[in-house]
Formats: structure tokens, sequence, C-alpha cells
């Protein structure tokens, strides 16, 4: 998408922390953390949500980035959430897990 920040991000049109990035996902810190950790896992090629993945290669990349994100952080506690749609906290709609980590973490979300 043309005007995705996200697709930018991943094009490197706009700068970003990148913390991974493989042939399918890259990984960045998010500007409006929520935790003292919060890492953000997109795919390279845009989809608007979860409901729009239909690529069994990137699914698998997008969570094996996850793995590879919270070893290279030595993070052995975490949470993730992908949030599908605006009345779930969808606010940027190009697919995306949320990292979170650094504080304990209440149940249930929201």
């Amino acid at each position: 998408m043309e005007d995705c920040i996200f697709c930018k991000i991943a094009k490197k049109e706009i700068p970003s922390s990148i913390i991974y990035e493989d042939e399918y996902a890259v990984a960045f810190n998010d500007l409006n953390p929520q935790a003292p950790t919060h890492i953000l896992v997109i795919p390279k090629k845009h989809f608007t949500s979860l409901n729009d993945l239909d690529d069994e290669k990137t699914m698998s990349a997008l969570f094996k980035a996850v793995k590879n994100v919270t070893k290279k952080m030595n993070i052995n506690e975490y949470r993730t959430v992908i949030n599908t749609g605006e009345t779930a906290g969808q606010t940027v709609f190009h697919l995306h897990i949320h990292i979170l980590a650094g504080r304990p973490l209440k149940w249930p979300p929201g």
C-alpha cells in the first residue's frame, strides 16, 4: 500500500530502529510503547490484518521472527498481541505482532 507507514518502514523509506529483519519480516521498537519493551513485528508484504494473511511462508516467518527477536533481546517472558480490526484496538491497518515485556502484564487485557 502506497500510504501505509509500516510498508514504508519495511521498505526503509522511513527510518526506524530495526531490531531484526529477514526475507519476510521486520521488527522494530514501537514509537508509543505500552511496556518497557514494546517491539512490533511486521510482514514486509502488506496484509491489512490477520484476516487477510493467506501466505503460510509469511505466517511462519512472523512467528520465527518473534522467536528470534526475543532470543536476541534476551526476553524470556513476554506477551504477543495481534489486534484485528478497529474495535479490537488495531490502529495501523498493516498486520503486526506486538511483543510486550519488562513489567507484569495483567489478565484479562483491555
